[in-house]
């Protein structure tokens, strides 16, 4: 039986602790802020309640599997999940609407065949077989595999098995997600469905390889799901998961080393200068925290994958509104940017001092428990903006609800009072610079969207959470808590789940 200490209640090492109690082993959590979760937490005011990190679930077999591995309650009784349908909602620059069914091939068909015309269907079914293709490919080694020792392999071959498409007397195939909708989707609509997977992560889709098309794969083939109460209360069954299993939880304890002996990790140290010995670390925090805690040296060395420094953040409106929400309502609804080009360079800032209108995600509920009576309405907005620590991304806020307006007629007449979170208040939960929000790993593309193997060249500290291997995400975050524990438990040899 080991000691191990965890620097960090985030969701990835939240799920690392767990499986590592569960296997016999004496486990810490170190967490600077006062609370659990990470960049999961909700803001309370006047009786509504909201989350401020992410509204809703993909993959939850991986927080099953969890749950089914440390103990013998099921998520389900944990938390409840509800599955989403639809899917999402969506309105289109031209004022075109499709409500996308939950996890059903032929209804998605029939839905984009009768708001976009006949065929679009087919194109963007037949699309979700290619992608299918990418996922069975990928799957294994960027989600349930340690990364692999010639993990370049990965960045070099392109999964998607793109369309032959003749362009100027050669044939082509897409290289990228802009590339897919031009050539094989063919409609600019189905193209900003596409796409829009990749901008919820900051990844510019003129860039981001073909292989993202397991984005929208993911959401297709095991849905989207809300967990009642909001997400908040996934990291609360996982914490109260972990407490179960007796590990320990120190809030407000603020790692500020890790101490190293004869080439190994012998503990944590504390602001308050106390030691906390342990025979493993698990570190579940950003790159720049980790390398001043350990020295970028002791990390990582020439040849392996460089951390991924976030270029993106998220901003988000937190709306309180009078009346009730309309039966039938989507509870979330994606609002297309009306300047897709101008958008894309304002995110990646190739035009400085352009605040194009973003793409903005609308989640509407209906969850009597975010709620002060069935009179009133908590909805929140969600836009991709660059990670940056400046005040002005604040007043972009307005351009949020504009846009909202969209999917909400009358919303600015029903607004109580609104609340908007920063890039800047993502850094004070996470530690990231600037508030970025880190991306899942993808195959292609070259090292840019790998993250770092979970071991490190200095003995006994590993890595977890969305910075590490295989990257952001709420399903990622919870594989790499597995792959950690996996690699402590059973050693190097460890190769997955199977």
């Amino acid at each position: 039986m080991a000691r191990i200490a965890v620097i960090g209640a985030g969701m990835g090492a939240m799920a690392a602790a767990a499986r590592l109690a569960v296997a016999g082993h004496r486990v810490a959590v170190y967490e600077r802020a006062e609370t659990y979760g990470g960049a999961v937490r909700r803001f309370e005011r006047d009786g509504f309640s909201f989350d401020t990190g992410p509204g809703l679930l993909t993959l939850p077999a991986v927080w099953r599997d969890l749950f089914v591995k440390t103990g013998k309650e099921p998520l389900e009784e944990c938390a409840g999940l509800v599955q989403v349908d639809p899917s999402a909602r969506h309105v289109f620059a031209d004022g075109t609407e499709v409500s996308v069914p939950n996890a059903s091939r032929a209804g998605v068909v029939a839905a984009l065949d009768e708001a976009l015309g006949r065929g679009a269907g087919q194109r963007w079914g037949d699309f979700l077989v290619r992608a299918r293709e990418a996922w069975d490919r990928t799957r294994r080694p960027l989600l349930e595999e340690p990364l692999w020792s010639d993990w370049r392999v990965l960045g070099e071959r392109e999964p998607y098995p793109a369309v032959p498409h003749k362009r100027l007397l050669r044939t082509r195939r897409a290289g990228t997600l802009a590339e897919i909708g031009a050539w094989e989707l063919r409609d600019a609509r189905l193209t900003a469905l596409l796409e829009s997977h990749a901008l919820a992560y900051g990844l510019d889709p003129r860039t981001t390889p073909a292989s993202a098309a397991v984005l929208p794969y993911m959401e297709h083939a095991f849905g989207t799901w809300y967990v009642r109460g909001g997400l908040r209360e996934l990291a609360r069954a996982v914490y109260e998961r972990c407490l179960a299993r007796r590990v320990g939880f120190r809030f407000g304890a603020e790692v500020t080393g890790i101490v190293e002996k004869d080439g190994r990790v012998a503990g944590v140290e504390l602001a308050d200068g106390t030691v906390a010995e342990a025979e493993y670390v698990v570190a579940g925090v950003a790159p720049g925290v980790l390398d001043r805690l350990a020295g970028e040296a002791a990390v990582r060395g020439d040849g392996e994958v460089p951390p991924q420094r976030g270029a993106a953040s998220r901003l988000t409106v937190l709306l309180a509104l009078r009346g009730a929400r309309p039966e039938g309502a989507a509870h979330r609804t994606v609002v297309h940017a009306p300047d897709r080009d101008a958008e894309l360079e304002a995110l990646s800032g190739t035009a400085p001092g352009v605040a194009a209108r973003p793409t903005v995600t609308v989640l509407r509920p209906g969850d009597p428990r975010l709620v002060p009576d069935p009179e009133h309405e908590a909805v929140t907005l969600t836009a991709v903006v660059p990670a940056r620590p400046g005040a002005e991304v604040r007043e972009r806020a307005e351009d949020l609800i504009t846009a909202a307006e969209r999917a909400l007629p009358g919303l600015r007449d029903r607004l109580l009072w609104h609340e908007v979170r920063t890039p800047a208040d993502i850094a004070e939960a996470t530690g990231a610079e600037g508030g970025a929000v880190p991306a899942p790993a993808l195959a292609a593309g070259g090292e840019r969207l790998l993250h770092p193997a979970n071991g490190t060249r200095l003995d006994g500290l590993f890595t977890v959470g969305g910075w590490s291997h295989p990257g952001g995400g709420l399903p990622h975050a919870g594989m790499s808590g597995a792959l950690v524990a996996g690699l402590i438990v059973e050693g190097p040899g460890f190769r997955g789940s199977q």
